[in-house]
């Protein structure tokens, strides 16, 4: 009899990918929450999702496991309905502090304290002075994808930051404070709320992540993927597997990453840790941890290994010993390129279904998943970073590097978007200018 597992915020693009996990034929997969239930909503309540998903897993006889591949919620969602069906996976505390940006540098600091920048916890509503020199960053200690994540340079970026970030905050930041008392948080990080932020020094370098697992207490990392930025911008250009930095810089981050995730004490579920690497000194700078794997990798993993490393999230899941395999798949690199935006505007055209038949012709195995349709109005999109507006995404393997960034820039000139000036809800939208692409 096929194993039922739920998955939180199940979608058709990464439901595609775990078909392509050894056995799926044996699982019956079942959503315990939608993804429009847990993505691209204006508020969440924590404690309904819970009683939601709860109910749906009981009416279907129970659950075999749970998994998820999104951010807050989800990754705080997975522990809590793991604890309350008897199910595999990591502690809720664990993940939290993972999740809290001060409560997870504090506990970096412990045993890697040559890896984290300098950092302050900071209350966006007290007016508060200038917490580091410039530059710094400044993020809500609860965030994903960017969001409200900026570089400040001076006084003005900081008044700007810290308005955006009152206006907006409270998004996640509400609903995480309500997971936060779910669980015991230090005396020294207990004022520290969901509508605060934290203060990071500027460091920088060339930005990876590590994907790996604990299973047993013993943590493992199994694939470093290069996370590679637009020319003097803070958004992503592209995801690249395998990284291209040096074999002992990758053992370096490995060791550092395995040592944080022991101290943590996070177990049974997948992570990933994103580090800089400075080439001039050599220094290694701890990013952030995320107590879930990456969606963006998974064709990726698929490309070079031949399995989406959904494989290991699923094994986990139910109670399995991790089996990666040691094929090869049809790629010797992949990549998800990002197609952007870098102002607002309406979305006038996007690329019709002809275009995208053709590029399929052509590139078999390459996905393309547009993520914006006519009429929506960029600025008002949900989960975007900071500083960009997020058109499309193309998933590629190549043989090379050098075929992979061709191929890309290929179906990047055949994907036409047009936009028209912003307009807002209520307003009269003007007439729309000729198509352009991006």
């Amino acid at each position: 009899m096929p194993q039922p597992l739920f998955v939180v915020g199940l979608d058709p693009l990464n439901h595609g990918h775990l078909r392509r996990i050894d056995g799926y034929d044996r699982l019956c997969v079942k959503p315990a929450l939608a993804y429009d239930e847990v993505k691209g909503r204006d508020a969440f309540d924590f404690d309904a999702l819970v009683e939601t998903a709860c109910a749906r897993i009981r009416a279907a006889g129970g659950a075999g496991g749970i998994v998820g591949w999104w951010d807050f919620p989800t990754t705080s969602l997975v522990p809590v309905l793991c604890r309350a069906f008897g199910l595999p996976g990591p502690s809720l505390t664990s993940v939290l502090t993972c999740e809290h940006k001060v409560w997870s540098r504090q506990l970096q600091r412990e045993v890697a304290p040559e890896c984290v920048p300098a950092f302050r916890a900071v209350d966006p509503f007290a007016d508060p002075d200038p917490p580091l020199p410039y530059p710094f960053w400044l993020k809500p200690v609860k965030g994903f994808a960017s969001q409200l994540s900026f570089r400040i340079a001076g006084p003005a970026d900081f008044e700007t930051a810290l308005a955006a970030t009152r206006e907006r905050i409270d998004r996640l930041g509400t609903p995480f404070d309500a997971l936060l008392r779910r669980v015991e948080m230090p005396a020294d990080v207990a004022h520290v709320t969901g509508r605060w932020c934290i203060a990071e020094a500027a460091v920088g370098g060339r930005q990876c992540t590590l994907e790996g697992y604990v299973h047993r207490g013993v943590p493992r990392v199994y694939g470093v993927v290069d996370s590679i930025r637009h020319r003097n911008r803070s958004s992503f250009r592209r995801y690249q597997y395998p990284s291209r930095l040096p074999t002992a810089v990758q053992r370096r981050m490995i060791r550092v990453a395995e040592r944080v995730m022991r101290h943590i004490g996070y177990d049974e579920a997948t992570f990933n840790v994103e580090f800089f690497w400075e080439k001039a000194s050599n220094k290694l700078w701890l990013l952030e941890i995320n107590p879930r794997l990456s969606q963006s990798h998974a064709d990726l993993f698929a490309e070079v290994h031949g399995v989406p490393h959904f494989q290991i999230m699923v094994d986990l899941a139910l109670g399995r010993t991790p089996d990666w395999p040691s094929r090869v798949g049809p790629a010797n690199c992949a990549a998800k390129f990002f197609i952007r935006r870098f102002r607002d505007g309406r979305v006038t055209r996007v690329p019709d279904q002809a275009t995208l038949d053709a590029i399929k012709a052509d590139y078999p195995d390459a996905i393309v998943d547009v993520r914006v349709q006519p009429g929506v109005v960029l600025s008002e999109l949900h989960d975007q970073d900071a500083y960009s507006y997020e058109l499309a995404d193309v998933f590629l393997g190549a043989h090379d590097q050098h075929a992979l960034l061709a191929a890309f820039q290929d179906i990047k000139r055949r994907l036409r978007f047009g936009f028209a000036p912003a307009t807002r809800r209520g307003e009269t939208p003007p007439p729309a200018t000729a198509g352009q692409a991006v």
